[in-house]
Formats: C-alpha cells, sequence, structure tokens
C-alpha cells in the first residue's frame, strides 16, 4: 500500500462520505466519558457547549477503538518523518468525527464488524487477535478499490471511508502538519517603497520613519 504520499492528496479532499454498511448493530447505545472542557478565542459559546457535549460522550466501545487503532497505523504507520496515526490521536479525532457527523456511524461499526466477521471465518478469532500478516492480507484485499472482488465491496466501502477520515485527521493534526511541511502563515518583512521609486518622484523617508516603521529590529 501506498503510504503518505498518496494520503497528503486525499487530505486535502473533503472527507468521503461512504456507503452504508447493513451488517452492524444500531441498537448499540453509547457510554459516557469524563466531561470535557473546552477553551479558545475562536469559539463562539454555542459550539464550545456543543464541543464539550460531544467530548463527554463515548461512541466506540474498547473493542472497537482497538481495532479502529490498528487500522489506522496499517494506513499510516510510524516511518523516519514522523510517528503513525495513534501517535498524532487520529483515533480521538474519528471518535469526535463520527459524533459530529453521525452519517458516517453505521458505515464506520458496520465495516469494523463486517472485518471481524471475515476474522472469525478464516481463522476464529476478532480481527484485533489475528496476527499482523493474517490483518495485512484482509486489509489487501479492501484497500485497493478498482481490484477488489464483489463479495469484498463492502469491506471496501468502510477501509475507502477510514482511510479518507485517516488522512484527514492526520494531515490536520500538528504532526501531520509537520510532516507536510506546512509552515502557516507568517508576517512579512516591509522595507518600505523602494529606492529608485522614492528618487523618481524626490521623496524620501525621514530618519523618524525609517526608525519606527520600514527598518526592523535586527535584535527580535
Amino acid at each position: 500500500m501506498k503510504r503518505r504520499d498518496s494520503l497528503k492528496a486525499i487530505a486535502l479532499t473533503a472527507i468521503s462520505s461512504g456507503v452504508l454498511l447493513q451488517s452492524c448493530d444500531t441498537d448499540k447505545k453509547e457510554t459516557v466519558a469524563t466531561p470535557v472542557k473546552t477553551t479558545g478565542i475562536d469559539r463562539h459559546p454555542f459550539e464550545q457547549v456543543r464541543d464539550e457535549k460531544l467530548l463527554s460522550e463515548k461512541f466506540f466501545d474498547e473493542h472497537e477503538m482497538n481495532t479502529i487503532k490498528v487500522l489506522i497505523d496499517v494506513i499510516i504507520p510510524k516511518d523516519e518523518t514522523s510517528g503513525s496515526a495513534t501517535d498524532a490521536g487520529v483515533h480521538d479525532f474519528i471518535e469526535f468525527i463520527v459524533k459530529d457527523m453521525p452519517r458516517h456511524q453505521l458505515s464506520l461499526r458496520g465495516g469494523l464488524k463486517w472485518l471481524d466477521v471475515q476474522c472469525l471465518k478464516r481463522h476464529n478469532k476478532t480481527f484485533i487477535d489475528c496476527s499482523s500478516e493474517q490483518q495485512l492480507t484482509l486489509v489487501d484485499e479492501i484497500a485497493y478499490p478498482e481490484k477488489v472482488k464483489p463479495e469484498m465491496k463492502q469491506g471496501a466501502t468502510f477501509f475507502n471511508l477510514l482511510r479518507d477520515l485517516t488522512a484527514t485527521g492526520f494531515f490536520t493534526s500538528e504532526m501531520g502538519l509537520k510532516d507536510l511541511g506546512y509552515a502557516g502563515n507568517k508576517p512579512n518583512q516591509w522595507d518600505g517603497v523602494p529606492k529608485e521609486v522614492l528618487d523618481q518622484y524626490g521623496l524620501k523617508y525621514d530618519e523618524r520613519i525609517l526608525k519606527e516603521s520600514v527598518q526592523w529590529d535586527t535584535n527580535e
């Protein structure tokens, strides 16, 4: 599987909506996590209240979350550039996204169950209890949509969504932005109007303007 080079392109596109899977238990109830306080000058009060509510709830159970961690580290493993998807906290991002965008809940929970069913049939084990080789063999069967067998399309749909979310979560994290080499917005240094333009109009800066407005303090 291609790693960061192809996933960087995915990270710049919209999150895929995916196709709803029909094999999951829609009656599974959410458990409550420890309430979390959010702050930030860029947040409206109603946004802060909503975020705190979402962060205080828990959608995925422990088994599902452990499965997600294995999968996202298959998608973006640790390398010489940076850490893995779990190192960047992508699993927490996905947990938040399914509560913020509930349309993904059925696809992801159904896909996780689909993986376990496949592994139980093949190895009499759930996905996370299989060996790394067994896990990668199954992932390879659903990682390439143009090559996937008809009976594996359900898994491919799930994996495409998870891959999109993983790329989005990773490359919008602090670790992922460093991986991309994105420096963000930086102030420019303005050295004033070019001297030849000032000479053309018979103008020049006086010492006060040069000191206060044009020249940068080299000690900063």
